[in-house]
């Protein structure tokens, strides 16, 4: 399809308010990579994130007449993107007994191996983490929400959203020791 060349988000936005199917094509493909790059956060697979994005974006055409220009587009999608995400996680986790975690004790902090890492190498090694250690981890440390709001986003208790971020914290320091290991025995 041919992309009109100089035509304003505003612009954009204000056909899709109308239903114009050509203009929503033009709104998915202009945000589609940084739809992409936050369904790939919340996500366990390329495909899992292809239907979070695909999900929002039924989300934000059915409720774009709703959307304040006042506020910058990026946010609104952002936050339909990560509570998309959130409600397809909570889906997938309806069976799930958290009541084993509610009684766990949390991990001690070692040494944070994680800070020196680069965001790549952070992204790579989450794609490894158990789905709810790697909600809670997204929310928490790349999102800033607090652990009270994680607790009612994902209906969990709050202490249990701190023990899954411990969790996640230590699988990727565990992750991380291993593979500086075998990369050491594998140079020498």
């Amino acid at each position: 399809m041919h992309q009109p060349r100089g035509i304003a988000e505003d612009e954009i936005i204000g056909k899709c308010k109308t239903g114009s199917l050509k203009y929503q094509e033009l709104l998915y493909k202009q945000f589609y990579g940084y739809a992409m790059g936050i369904g790939l956060r919340y996500s366990i697979s390329r495909d899992d994130a292809l239907e979070v994005v695909n999900d929002a974006f039924i989300k934000v055409f059915n409720n774009i007449k709703s959307y304040n220009s006042d506020r910058p587009f990026k946010a609104w999608l952002r936050t339909i993107i990560v509570n998309t995400a959130i409600d397809r996680r909570r889906k997938d986790l309806k069976f799930q007994l958290h009541v084993e975690i509610d009684n766990a004790t949390p991990i001690g902090t070692s040494i944070n191996a994680v800070e020196n890492l680069n965001v790549q190498d952070i992204l790579k090694l989450m794609q490894r983490l158990p789905a709810m250690q790697l909600t809670v981890f997204n929310l928490y440390e790349i999102d800033g929400y607090s652990h009270d709001e994680i607790a009612k986003l994902l209906t969990i208790p709050e202490s249990s959203s701190r023990v899954y971020l411990s969790r996640a914290k230590e699988k990727l320091r565990n992750i991380l020791r291993s593979e500086e290991h075998n990369h050491g025995r594998s140079v020498g």
